[in-house]
Formats: C-alpha cells, structure tokens, sequence
C-alpha cells in the first residue's frame, strides 16, 4: 500500500480527493471531461487492467464543482478470474487517499417488472450473491473491525439528497436492492423468478464488493444503477452487453446531471 499511495501522490502532487467514484458499463465519459491528471492502472501497483468494453482502466482525478474527486474508469469484475480482495483494492486505495463519500454506479438487469430500460436506480440495499465476502481472510484494524454493522450500507441522506436534485433535474429516480451474481452468464429466467422472490429489484455482476469494503471503511456510499435491460424472460428480447452499453450511452445525459449535483452538495 505504501508504494500504491507514494505513486500516486508523486503523480497527482499530493492531490487529496473527498470523494470518489467507481464508473460503470459507458459510464466513463464524466472522466473524460473532468480529467486534470489520469493514471492508467496497469502503472499502480496491485490494480488490474480492466478488459471490459466500455471500462477504459484509469484512476482519474478531477476538480468539479470545487470538490476534489478520484473516479475509477472502469472496474474489475468476479467472473474475469479476480479475487475478490484484488478487485475491491481501489477502495482501500480511496480511504488512505482521504476519501470520505464514495459513489458506485452500474449497469444492472430489471427485476422489478415496473423498471424499463433508461431508468436510474438508487440503492437501497443489497443482496451478495457472488459467493465469496471481500472482507474474508485477516482482518485490517487501520481500515475497519472484524465484523462490520450492515444495516445501512447506502446512507439514507445521500438517497435523499440524490432524490432532490433529480426531481430539480426534472425526473424521477426508482428505488431497489441490487442483487449481485458471479456472472459472466446472464441469469436464466428461474433465477430472475429466485431474485424477485428473494426481494431484489434489480442484478447485475459488480458493486457489492466495493459497497461492502467502502462501508467496512467507513465511508458513506451513495449506488446509483442504470437500468439498461430487461432481465432474463420478462422479455423476448436477447440479452448483450452492446444493448447495455447502447442504453448507457442513452441516459448518460441524465446520470451525468445527477451526479455532477451530488458532488456539488
């Protein structure tokens, strides 16, 4: 970690950011337009080059709206062949960088038969489905206790301030629990019926990991997904991840929007 942390204040000048961002699925261009200094990941000791379509690879640091702000371009994912302690590192990286909100955002699958394609979902709570917990092995006293409280993973008064400036934005967010799967299989229509049973509203393959180690170190996270597909058998439609970006791509107008008065408040 230390060599992680001296790179990157060598690179940055000693850039301390407040907040921090992990960018999902065609989700990365907020990056690109607030960019002061970018580092690619496969120059920070114990990141991973992302391999994904649509996740560029770079720890990008930014000023916007006065606040100092690190964004992961692109994350790891389980069912690329990563541990789970390996893909939730960054977030580690985040706290020791003085990171104290941290904002994760997917792509995900519609459960809730009342979400269409386009809408952004904020996270209420979630479902671990992928197998494995991040915080498994020896515990790190510095970081967080042996048996964090989950109770309140996505901090209530962010929902409520993301409701806010989205209703000034001039639309609605939905409200659900993501559930995440190993992937890199779609589900099968039984295991969307499984998920909608167990009271998720949404599934995708990612940030339950990074939610578990950001709340483990204590940071209030905001999740926000993009809904871009209806999940497996609520429609006839074939599931691809070109769909997910094409959706993406879409309504990022609007997710840009939402965040960028997130961070300002």
């Amino acid at each position: 970690m230390d060599r992680v942390l001296e790179l990157i204040s060598r690179e940055t000048n000693g850039f301390r950011p407040e907040i921090g961002i992990i960018l999902g699925s065609g989700l990365g261009e907020i990056a690109d337009e607030h960019c002061k200094i970018a580092i690619p990941y496969n120059e920070i000791p114990g990141f991973i080059n992302s391999n994904v379509a649509g996740h560029k690879g770079r720890l990008v640091f930014a000023e916007i709206n006065n606040k100092k702000v690190v964004m992961m371009q692109g994350r790891n994912h389980f069912y690329e062949g990563h541990s789970l302690e390996e893909i939730t590192f960054p977030v580690k990286v985040m706290k020791h960088l003085g990171v104290k909100t941290l904002i994760l955002t997917n792509a995900a699958g519609a459960v809730n038969e009342s979400f269409h394609p386009g809408d952004l979902m904020l996270i209420t709570d979630h479902i671990n489905l992928i197998g494995e917990n991040p915080l498994r092995g020896a515990n790190d006293d510095d970081l967080g206790e042996r048996f964090p409280d989950m109770s309140e993973v996505y901090k209530k008064y962010l929902i409520d301030i993301a409701d806010k400036y989205a209703k000034k934005l001039g639309f609605e967010l939905q409200h659900g629990v993501y559930l995440a799967n190993s992937g890199p299989t779609y589900e099968t229509p039984a295991e969307i019926k499984m998920a909608r049973t167990l009271g998720a509203d949404a599934v995708g393959m990612s940030t339950v990991p990074e939610a578990i180690v950001g709340n483990y170190c204590g940071m209030n996270i905001l999740g926000i997904s993009c809904i871009t597909n209806y999940a497996s058998g609520t429609s006839e439609a074939k599931l691809t991840h070109a769909e997910v970006i094409k959706t993406a791509n879409r309504v990022k107008k609007r997710f840009k929007a939402l965040i960028m008065a997130v961070i300002a408040a």
